[in-house]
């Protein structure tokens, strides 16, 4: 992946994993009342340990978010099933399976397809290429979008030109299909809100938006430092400046203090940004901590969306 999900985790996750941990901080939170203004989505890769580790496999996703964690639609990682987005009969088991318990197929993240955002226009055009497949996947699983990478190496202003000429082609093919294309704040220029605003704003097709995710605004990883990142960009500035062009939200966490609470990201202050821009579709869980299980991460993180989303 063009930004290790782990990559903020290094140092600042595994100090904070001693914070009163002992218990599920879920279980320290008073029950939510309320309708919340957004529905939950369960992101695969908060049980990425357990998917590599082939405890469990892509087929099986749907049932165990519907089952252990009572999150009725998911967001797949196109890394966990790399392989079959051209094969129809596992599309269609997988398909079937969701069906099967209820659960709605909300969208496929995709990494290692190529830059969108290459300098190099043969190679840009490669990655727009090999996006049509997952498009085509996504449109028959019932997802309303794919997840891309808007990555270039260059100049702030060349990169930007060449993400408009790459997401703007790829999302011309996804229009065709009425799949989305939507880009995620992951790693250098991405990362800056304005800078990826611009870009959607310039490629200028609803079908292209982002996906605001509450923890990846590192614009320049150092893993020799405290936390990973020598430069950082304001994650509340920035989410506020993509969500007029949000068509999903991924609610990152990390490690959680002893009141149920992400130790370094304030979830109302987000989810008011959230609200507030209008948003109402789903929010996803997405945890990428060490301090917990996967199972208990993930608990917590819809706990602390319950408790956050019905104070804004």
């Amino acid at each position: 992946m063009l930004q290790p999900r782990r990559e903020f985790l290094k140092s600042m996750g595994l100090a904070a994993a001693g914070l009163g941990l002992a218990a599920l901080p879920g279980e320290l939170l008073a029950e939510p009342t309320g309708k919340l203004f957004f529905d939950f989505s369960l992101a695969e890769w908060s049980l990425h340990r357990a998917l590599f580790g082939g405890k469990m496999t892509n087929l099986d996703f749907p049932a165990k978010a519907k089952n252990d964690f009572q999150i009725s639609a998911v967001e797949y990682v196109n890394q966990f099933f790399k392989d079959k987005a051209t094969d129809q009969r596992y599309l269609t088991e997988l398909k079937q399976r969701a069906a099967d318990v209820g659960v709605r197929n909300v969208l496929i993240m995709i990494d290692g397809e190529g830059y969108l955002a290459d300098l190099d226009k043969a190679k840009r055009s490669q990655a727009v290429e090999n996006h049509h497949k997952w498009v085509d996947a996504a449109k028959f699983l019932g997802c309303h979008s794919i997840r891309v990478n808007a990555h270039g190496e260059g100049t702030e202003q060349d990169v930007a030109q060449a993400a408009i000429d790459g997401l703007g082609r790829l999302t011309e093919y996804g229009a065709k299909n009425k799949i989305g294309v939507i880009v995620e704040n992951h790693g250098g220029y991405s990362s800056n809100g304005q800078w990826l605003s611009s870009v959607i704003k310039q490629v200028n097709n609803p079908y292209c938006g982002v996906l605001p995710d509450f923890g990846n605004f590192c614009l320049s990883a150092d893993y020799g430092t405290p936390q990973g990142c020598s430069k950082a960009y304001d994650r509340y500035k920035g989410v506020q400046e993509m969500m007029p062009y949000a068509k999903g939200v991924s609610a990152k966490s990390y490690a959680f203090d002893s009141q149920g609470n992400e130790t370094i990201i304030d979830y109302v202050k987000m989810l008011r940004i959230v609200k507030k821009a209008g948003y109402t579709g789903h929010i996803g869980v997405e945890y990428e901590g060490e301090g917990l299980s996967e199972e208990d991460g993930i608990r917590a993180t819809k706990r602390l969306l319950e408790k956050a989303g019905a104070m804004v």
